[in-house]
């Protein structure tokens, strides 16, 4: 993108600007008082008005955010996934209309500490928390479906999310989304660091894979 050659103050200004309309869109509607739909779409007149950008201002931080994270549709606007149910009214029914549904069995992957991921395999499973969904990725290398601090990944069965009824959907910024990710769903665990790689053994014992003494390998 163009604006990776762009001066240091300016890169800023639409950084501050992109926080303004992700937590609006994302976390403030109820709070602003901004109208909005099931899927998550508001009026861009609206979200002018409540956030002080112009529209060329809005089209930049739409066009530029590294994530992808917004959609303009005619005259509305929206942030494709990471709402919070408590701050905005969006449902996850509406944005699970408005996204695409995953076929295939390829395994999916979420990135997660070790400490989470020791609640996890003990039986909690993951959660979408404050969120209406839980991120995955596609790939081991994918940036998504990954916070900060990873020193694991999860590799998960859509097979078995399927079987628990549970689907997986794609929103328009390559984001993987399920409502919930239940232990039983979870098929292997894979290192990223040195602390993922020191507690793998132990992870993988808590997934029911046992260590065999003649290879050295793990085993399920």
């Amino acid at each position: 993108m163009a604006s990776s050659r762009r001066p240091e103050k300016e890169l800023q200004a639409l950084a501050r600007k992109s926080k303004k309309l992700s937590w609006l869109l994302r976390h403030g509607a109820r709070e602003a008082g901004l109208a909005m739909d099931s899927a998550g779409f508001a009026h861009i007149g609206e979200v002018l008005r409540m956030t002080g950008l112009s529209r060329a201002e809005l089209d930049e931080v739409v066009a530029e955010n590294n994530k992808s994270r917004f959609e303009v549709r005619g005259k509305q606007v929206r942030a494709v996934q990471g709402h919070s149910l408590e701050g905005t009214p969006v449902t996850l029914d509406g944005l699970e209309r408005s996204w695409d549904e995953v076929p295939g069995d390829a395994p999916l992957y979420h990135g997660t500490s070790v400490v989470a991921a020791r609640a996890i395999l003990s039986g909690e499973g993951i959660h979408s928390a404050a969120r209406t969904h839980v991120h995955l990725a596609a790939a081991v290398d994918s940036k998504v479906g990954k916070r900060a601090g990873v020193d694991v990944l999860l590799v998960i069965s859509p097979a078995r999310l399927r079987a628990s009824g549970l689907r997986i959907f794609c929103s328009p910024n390559g984001v993987l989304l399920a409502r919930a990710i239940p232990a039983a769903t979870i098929v292997d665990v894979l290192a990223c660091n040195g602390p993922g790689s020191s507690a793998l053994a132990e992870l993988k014992r808590r997934l029911g894979m046992d260590a065999d003494p003649a290879s050295g390998l793990l085993r399920r």
